[in-house]
């Protein structure tokens, strides 16, 4: 099985839309995404994901691809502010300064980063929970049922390529609980670009057990093919396109 996640096309956030710009790279990544053999489409509610999602469906409806796509309540953007807990400023849980992130070793930890003084101040473990527990549900629909040392009982082996447009801190959540790293890391460690694919791939090493593992992350060939630059939104900084 292939989870194949999908980041919305650069946003305009006043609108919850894209871009001029963003409305281009939708452009490339319908032509990627139409070449894909694909088995379910997913889709966050906002509009940004939804608008990626359009754009890539309808260019596949021309061509005889024709799919229906389901909307997740639990796949928006993994968007709760917190408290720092000596100063009371607001922060983003998947936005901290480095010298915060950097200084507080439990955030690191797979196991105790949800319950750091900063992720109790917004209750994220009770949205974690939310979230991972209902992606676990649709996988359980797949025939891979979640264990407690984070392996998947196989009860109906898949070979499916599902796909979920949606977002960069929910993303990073997900394949951080698929592989066992506290998504902090991947928040704070990782730049995933607007329109950007992520593949995340089952493996039956023992038979009837899976793990997850990433294929690629963040990966933009669909505009380095056409000569586009990376967006730099999300980041602070000028990206490198190769």
């Amino acid at each position: 099985m292939n989870i194949i996640f999908v980041r919305h096309c650069e946003p305009d956030y006043e609108i919850d839309s894209l871009t001029p710009r963003g409305w281009e790279e939708a452009k490339f990544l319908a032509r990627r995404v139409n070449s894909w053999n694909v088995d379910d489409f997913y889709v966050s509610p906002l509009g940004r994901a939804q608008d990626t999602a359009r754009v890539c469906l309808d260019l596949r409806k021309e061509n005889g691809k024709d799919h229906d796509v389901v909307t997740l309540p639990w796949l928006k953007e993994f968007y709760y502010n917190l408290k720092e807990p000596s100063t009371g400023e607001d922060l983003m849980c998947w936005d901290l300064l480095p010298s915060y992130f950097n200084g507080n070793k439990d955030l690191h930890d797979k196991d105790k980063w949800c319950d750091t003084p900063l992720m109790r101040s917004g209750d994220i473990r009770h949205e974690y929970e939310h979230v991972t527990g209902e992606f676990d549900k649709l996988l359980g629909k797949y025939g891979y049922i979640r264990q407690s040392d984070g392996t998947y009982k196989v009860t109906s082996h898949s070979d499916k390529n599902i796909v979920m447009f949606c977002h960069f801190g929910v993303t990073s959540l997900l394949v951080g609980h698929l592989t066992g790293i506290a998504p902090t890391c991947l928040w704070q460690g990782f730049f995933m670009p607007t329109s950007s694919v992520t593949v995340v791939g089952s493996e039956e090493r023992v038979p009837g057990i899976t793990s997850f593992r990433v294929q690629f992350f963040g990966d933009t060939a669909h505009l380095s093919s056409n000569n586009e630059k990376v967006s730099s939104s999300g980041y602070f900084g000028e990206v490198l396109t190769l």
